[in-house]
Order: C-alpha cells, then structure tokens, then sequence
C-alpha cells in the first residue's frame, strides 16, 4: 500500500486519498504529531506498514454532538484508543489534586481538550454509536490499569479498564509487534475470534471459559483485593515478578461472579532490527498542518530535534512506570540507524545544529545487557542495579562514547546535548567512579552539557532510597564532586541539576527535614523536585495504597493527607521566608519546635489573607 505523507483527520482529506473508508480509525487524546517519540504516531505507522487505511482522530471533542466520533463512520476492522503519551490523570492534576492549567500534547499548550481517563470515555461513546465494532485499546493509561490498580483521583481500587470501557482487545507495553500481528492477521483473511489468542493482549471472558493453556497464575480476584490490602499487595507482586520472568505465565483475575480478565504473555524483546525498522517508518516529524495557527506543541519542542538510541529501563525504580510499560530489557538501535535519523534531521529546514537529546528512558543504558543470557532467563530482580549492580551485568559506555563521537562528526551538526537523565550509579565500581565511568562522564561534561545536567538521586536518606529502590546518597555526593572538579578542570561552569521526591512511601517529616539540611550544607540546587503521585502498576502506588511492602510484608508508613504532602514539599524550600511561614504553622501542630529552631527563620509580617 502507498504510503501517506500524512494520515488523514478528516474525510476531506481521506477522499483526497482516493479512500471511500478507513481500515482504522485511531482516536487519540493528543494532537497529531507525525514524530516517532508519539505513540499515536508510531502505532498509525506500523498499522499502515502493514497495510492498513489509518485516518486519526486526534483530540475529539466528547462533550458536543459527538460528530467527531461519526464523521469517518464505521472502519473496515476496528477502532484503536489511547489516551496518549501520559497517563491523562498526571497529565490533568497535580500531586494535590489540583487541576493543572495547561497541556504540554495541545496546541499553545491548552488544557481542557481531552477528558478524564480519555480510553474509557472514548471507548464507551464508540460503543453506543458502533456496537458491533471491534474496539483495540493500548497506550500507557490503558496497559497500567489492565488488572485491578490503585486509583490516586478516585481514591479506591478499579477493575480491569477493560471492565470499565468496555473495550474488545487490550495491547499492553510498547505496542509495535502486537498491532502489526493483529493487523497481518485480519488482512489475511483472519478471524477477530482468535485474535484473543495472541501474545501481549489482553481480554475478558466469562468465568469459567477455558483457555488453551496450562501455563496460568490466578491473582487475587478484584473483590478480594479490594477486600484485603494485603492480597492487593500479594496482586502486584505475582504481576511485576511475572514481567520480569523469562518465560511469564498468563495472568487470570476474576472481576466479579460473572467475568475475568485474561492477560496473555507479551512478545519476546524485540530485537535491534525489528526496532530499526519502525524507526525507520516515514516520519514527517511535524505535527499536523492543521495545528499551523494554533501555536507550538510544548511536548514537540521539546524532542522536535531528538534521537531514541534505546527502549527499556533495568533501573526497577518504585515509582516509575517505565519498566512496566517498555521491560527491563535493553533493546538498542543499531549505530547506523541513530545516525541516518540524525542525517535526517539535519536537513529539516527548522534545524539550527543543535540535537537536543541522544538519549531514551535513561541516557546511558544503550548496548547494556546481561552477560550471560542464560543467568540472566534465571533471574526474577525487578532491578539490575540495585541494591547493587549485577555481576553478570556489562555496564561498559564504551559503545555509547563511539556513538556520541561519531554523531558529533555528522556534518551540519554543531552540538549535540544529553537531554535524558544520567544513571550515575552506573559509573560507579564497588562505590568507586570507575575508569569507563570517568571517560564517558568526561565526553558528557566536555561536549554534551547544555549548562545544566540532570541527574535522579531523589532522596538523601537511606531508608527512603530503600523503598525507592534507588543507591546511597553517598554516591551523588561523589559524583557531585567530580563533576565540579572536571568542570574546572575543562574551564567550564555548568550546574547540576538533581531531581528530588517528597512523600514518597517510607518517607517522614523527619526524612525530609534531614534532606533539607543536606542538601543545603552542599549548596545543592533543589529546583527540580515533585510531590510524590501514585500511578497504577507500580510498586510504590501498591505501598500507597496497602501501607505495605508486598515483598518483605513490612508495614511502611506512607504520608497520604494533603496537608502533611505540601509540608514535606515546602521542607525543599524552607529556606525562603515565604515557604517558611507556610511550613511553620504544621510544624506547631505536630508539635516540632525542634525543627522550628533549627531552621531559625522568623516568619515574614507579610499579611495573612
């Protein structure tokens, strides 16, 4: 099938493709970028690869006539929903719960052109417009709520998101190699009926119907986790070792007297080839030219000019979701692919030499792996580096040094900067910056610094970091140091910039009065900082939730009231009069005059509204 410049949005634009139907109809919670950093993008792609008709539906307005859900009609074979890069939820509030004002995938930044939890709203529409249609759902908001998740904004544990839209087939994790079967399959002639067979998706079923397998782990049923904590907790800990199992079992977990959910095993890790091969889809890198007079997409701006050199992340952290959505393999794009993509860039007629980021879910997994495969299909560690790094671990940067050098080479590029975060840890041997370390954290501070680097020890204090699954504070103080002793050693004077959390489980008022006097003894910078918000399918929601660590059993304490999570935010900002007179006055209520005179700041006279 020829391949279009650009999928069409509206039926104008499909004529205009000699189309009388789409094969898909893709909605989307974000605005249409044709850059393979989008999901939207990249699935619309490898569906079209394939050899589908794709017309997207970015952004449809759900609270009008719902026009923009009948205007294509009824596709050849299904409907296909995500709600978009983010989770809409983090994408809407913030940690407080407050609705944020603005929204990085819309055109000038706007809010408001997407619902809550668009994957169910948008499902249910489809649904009562399309009955009979097939309805596919996958993205990151769909996949971290395919078994019973814990709910920050509602406050409780939901079923399955099938259960609750209403959809036909869920695809969990990156989604590449599942659409493509599942659209390979229908086109030749295959039946919907069997698509419930295939690896990485996931669907309901009556309870009681059997499956082909034998090869099946029960969790605990929706009714009993919402009935105990701990078997909520027990729920998540068969879900994240199964993930990390080389050979995972199908996940079953009744939702109530009459259906389950069934979660067959995803693909194996794609190989550097295959993941070429989608990079390598035909991009236009633009957003849509119906966006032209509406004003930059921030989330555009951002990675207009970058590179994804990997996918996957085996940092295992608590609270992130990447292991989750992408696994804890390293799947790595070949040299020569990265560096035809960046040819590629320097001839856009925006570029100005500048690549703002070789880089994917950490800056410097890239080619990292297990030394001996078959120790590693033993292996169950959500993380590889911690609580220590993996002996069987290769964590060399040589083959990331040789690719930096070689991009930087690539005529029309004048500089090339690291954008993604940097695993400090993984510099380190024995808690000893090691000589591969220095020589790749070297070539980053000369060459690869836009003034200010982003590094993610989140916490200074060890039982924190444990909870965290993160390393010792010990080893950003060495890194730290190192970094301002080559800075002066290569005449520079550029800034390191940690990320912190507060309220994270495990973490007290305590923990972070001591953070707060840390990290000014350093004169660290505590800019970039967050509120710790609980996402479904991680381990540190679990905690959230339960109060409890599904691996040890220890009861965790867990920060929850608005109230105590701004003052363990303000403790990053104490220092300043204004913050502290917001702090002090939960600081009398607990009765901690200890932290009140230590901190020895007098409340401003500023006049309380």
């Amino acid at each position: 099938m020829k391949q279009t410049t650009w999928f069409p949005t509206t039926v104008k634009e499909m004529e205009l493709l000699g189309w009388d139907n789409p094969d898909v109809i893709f909605f989307s919670g974000d605005a249409y970028i044709d850059h393979p950093s989008f999901g939207t993008a990249m699935i619309a792609r490898v569906m079209e690869m394939a050899g589908m008709k794709v017309a997207i539906v970015p952004q449809p307005n759900w609270q009008d006539d719902l026009r923009d859900f009948k205007k294509f009609g009824k596709p050849k074979y299904f409907f296909a929903i995500t709600a978009g890069v983010m989770d809409s939820m983090v994408n809407h509030y913030t940690a407080h719960k407050r609705l944020r004002s603005d929204d990085a995938y819309t055109p000038g930044g706007k809010s408001g052109f997407r619902p809550d939890y668009p994957t169910i709203v948008y499902t249910q529409i489809l649904k009562k417009i399309f009955p009979d249609t097939p309805v596919i759902i996958g993205g990151v908001e769909a996949s971290l709520r395919r078994f019973t998740h814990y709910d920050y904004w509602q406050d409780k544990l939901l079923p399955s998101i099938l259960y609750t839209s209403g959809a036909d087939i869920l695809v969990f994790g990156m989604g590449e190699k599942a659409i493509e079967q599942i659209c390979r399959h229908l086109l030749t002639g295959g039946q919907w009926s069997e698509i419930k067979y295939f690896p990485q998706i996931g669907y309901l079923q009556k309870i009681g119907t059997q499956i082909p397998t034998k090869n099946i782990t029960r969790l605990p049923s929706h009714q009993q986790c919402c009935a105990d904590k701990k078997l909520f907790a027990k729920s998540f800990k068969i879900i994240e070792t199964q993930a990390n199992n080389s050979n995972p079992e199908y996940l079953i977990q009744a939702i109530d007297e009459e259906w389950e959910t069934v979660v067959n095993p995803p693909y194996p890790a794609l190989s550097t080839e295959e993941l070429d091969r989608y990079y390598e889809l035909p991009f236009t890198r633009q957003p849509h030219p119906k966006y032209a007079k509406r004003g930059t997409i921030p989330a555009y701006e951002m990675i207009r000019h970058s590179v994804t050199i990997h996918r996957g992340c085996f940092g295992g952290c608590s609270f992130c979701t990447i292991a989750a959505q992408q696994g804890k393999t390293i799947v790595s794009r070949s040299e020569r692919s990265i560096l035809n993509e960046l040819e590629s860039i320097t001839k856009m007629p925006d570029f100005k030499g500048i690549i703002t980021d070789l880089g994917g879910p950490s800056a410097n997994m890239y080619r990292m792996e297990g030394i001996d495969k078959l120790q590693c299909q033993k292996c169950q560690r959500p993380s590889c580096i911690f609580p220590s790094i993996c002996q069987n671990l290769n964590h060399d940067h040589q083959p990331l040094i040789a690719l930096y050098q070689k991009a930087s080479a690539i005529p029309k590029i004048r500089k090339i900067f690291i954008g993604s975060g940097i695993r400090y840890d993984l510099l380190f041997e024995n808690g000893v910056l090691s000589a591969n370390g220095k020589k790749y954290i070297d070539q980053v501070i000369k060459n690869h610094v836009s003034g200010r680097l982003k590094v993610a020890p989140e916490h200074t204090e060890s039982t924190v970091l444990k909870q965290m699954r993160k390393p010792s504070f010990e080893l950003y103080i060495k890194f730290y140091r190192y970094f301002v002793e080559a800075n002066q050693r290569f005449k520079l004077s550029q800034q390191l910039i940690p990320y912190f959390i507060s309220s994270h489980p495990g973490c007290t008022i305590d923990h972070m009065f001591k953070l707060h006097k840390i990290t000014r003894n350093l004169g660290t910078f505590t800019d970039q900082i967050q509120d710790y918000t609980p996402t479904p399918l991680t381990l540190s929601s679990t905690i959230y939730y339960s109060g409890i660590d599904p691996y040890s059993g220890e009861e965790i304490y867990v920060a929850k009231s608005i109230e105590e999570k701004r003052a363990q935010r303000n403790f990053f900002f104490a220092h300043k009069p204004e913050i502290f007179d917001q702090l002090l006055p939960y600081l009398r209520k607990i009765s901690r005059q200890d932290i009140i005179s230590h901190l020895h700041r007098k409340p401003s006279n500023k006049r309380k509204s």
